[in-house]
């Protein structure tokens, strides 16, 4: 009877004490530990769930302020601060120490992540997804198709595309919009060159639909009627279906002997097959690359032409330095001749006008990448799972990388290699570079070239940029135009 006592008082001192401190001891260890991380934590304020600090971003970002409201964070932070951005935690971090741990990291503290709205939209089998060995499958695939000596084949096109959309949009007007007409260069570009579609109500539909995706990449991922999210997920399943009956004509095209490999964007990715492990592109990793690549071609390309127009109205001498290797190249052709890619390499001041307005205008303001695991960085943790931000703009105007970064100054880039790593990144840096920037440079000058050989022209608005829902002058920038006598 008593050790039947005692057993049962044991057991109420077990029920009562020791399951108790083992529930409670776990609990406060790992308290303790998140208490000790958080002390580690970079200073600034999440703010509240999903919304955070987006909604001021935004507004000063379509007050083309979103420099200065960073420039803000530095004073009061330092190089590195914890915010909340379109409904995830992240860190903020700035400088060409910054830009060199986003661009050389192997994947293995850092990875390819995207907010929720743009990776919704754009999908997660493409490249600002991707890393490790898919990452280098992809990128190689779309490298096929994009390397200078595969581009060399399509000057001719370029040429035709630039020409015709002369002809169709500038001739005969007085005033036009430069904004507008030179994202629909470029979408034409994109369709027609890369993809192989045709001329009409296709690419129409196409463009609409894209202006409602690019929309809703940067916004909070409230998926809510009417709101640009939602609008950007709508508008990026019709975009999926759309490619997808492309993929399954170009498919077929290829099965009966009608199209060559290299024929387009499309064909070449059907056609890949990965040297090492034989492995092909699937339908949706086709689908997803096909929309990054013609986001990125269609926008970096709209936006710097834009920009390179504003600047010649607002600075003659860089204009007439412009216009004058220009006119040497069109005298050097028989009337009629297109441009080669020889004339292309003659066009180096040309080129460095376009460099430096992508430092002082990057149509990327700045990217994320996530964190694969807990991070030490610059003394703080970045936590697993949370977003690094890095923005270009802002070694881009750092006095102490670019003497008075506010003045125009093409000379910066006649010798490239002085520049230090991983400070100039409008097209990326590392191995991350841009795959689309030899594309994006023969159509830029392709198109200056016809541009200012055959028009003069002048503002008709103010110059006032915005950033939101990209980098655009407010009002489209408007300029009346007038036709040159022929060189």
């Amino acid at each position: 009877m008593m050790n039947s006592m005692s057993n049962n008082t044991l057991f109420t001192v077990y029920i009562c004490v020791v399951v108790p401190i083992c529930l409670v001891v776990p609990i406060c260890l790992l308290f303790i530990k998140k208490r000790r991380s958080r002390k580690n934590l970079p200073p600034g304020s999440l703010g509240f769930p999903i919304i955070g600090q987006s909604l001021s971003l935004m507004r000063a970002m379509k007050a083309n302020a979103a420099e200065e409201w960073f420039q803000k964070r530095i004073r009061k932070y330092g190089p590195i601060s914890k915010l909340r951005v379109f409904g995830n935690a992240t860190v903020f971090i700035y400088g060409e120490a910054a830009n060199k741990f986003v661009f050389s990291s192997d994947g293995k503290k850092l990875c390819n992540g995207q907010n929720q709205s743009l990776r919704r939209i754009m999908g997660e089998q493409n490249l600002l997804e991707l890393n490790g060995v898919d990452h280098k499958r992809h990128r190689e695939a779309i490298m096929s198709f994009l390397k200078p000596d595969s581009l060399k084949k399509y000057v001719d096109k370029l040429n035709d595309e630039v020409k015709l959309h002369i002809e169709t949009h500038w001739k005969g007007k007085q005033e036009i919009t430069v904004f507008r007409l030179m994202k629909t260069l470029t979408f034409n570009i994109i369709c027609t060159l890369l993809f192989g579609i045709e001329r009409g109500s296709r690419i129409d539909v196409l463009l609409h639909w894209f202006e409602d995706m690019i929309a809703g990449m940067i916004s909070i991922p409230f998926n809510l009627p009417f709101t640009r999210y939602n609008l950007g997920l709508k508008a990026s399943r019709k975009v999926e279906k759309a490619l997808k009956e492309l993929i399954a004509e170009k498919r077929r095209a290829l099965e009966q002997k009608l199209a060559d490999p290299q024929q387009d964007l499309i064909t070449c990715l059907l056609s890949f097959r990965d040297q090492i492990s034989g492995e092909v592109m699937s339908e949706k990793e086709i689908v997803d690359n096909i929309k990054v690549v013609m986001v990125a071609g269609h926008e970096t390309s709209s936006v710097l032409l834009t920009f390179m127009m504003r600047l010649f109205a607002l600075q003659p001498s860089i204009y007439a330095s412009v216009l004058q290797e220009q006119e040497e190249i069109a005298r050097s052709k028989q009337k009629g001749e297109s441009l080669t890619w020889e004339d292309l390499g003659k066009m180096k001041y040309t080129w460095r006008v376009a460099l430096e307005t992508l430092r002082m205008y990057p149509p990327v303001f700045g990217t994320f990448r996530k964190a694969v695991s807990d991070i030490e960085y610059d003394g703080y943790l970045i936590p697993k799972g949370w977003q690094v931000f890095w923005v270009a703009a802002m070694t881009h105007n750092d006095e102490k990388i670019f003497p008075e970064p506010f003045k125009f100054d093409p000379s910066r880039f006649e010798n490239q290699s002085a520049i230090p790593s991983y400070c100039y990144v409008a097209f990326g840096a590392g191995h991350r570079i841009c795959p689309g920037y030899e594309l994006a440079k023969i159509e830029t000058l392709v198109a200056i070239h016809y541009i200012v050989t055959q028009f003069t022209w002048e503002l008709l608005a103010d110059t006032n940029v915005t950033r939101f829902p990209y980098l655009m002058p407010t009002q489209g920038l408007p300029i009346k135009i007038t036709p040159r006598l022929k060189v």
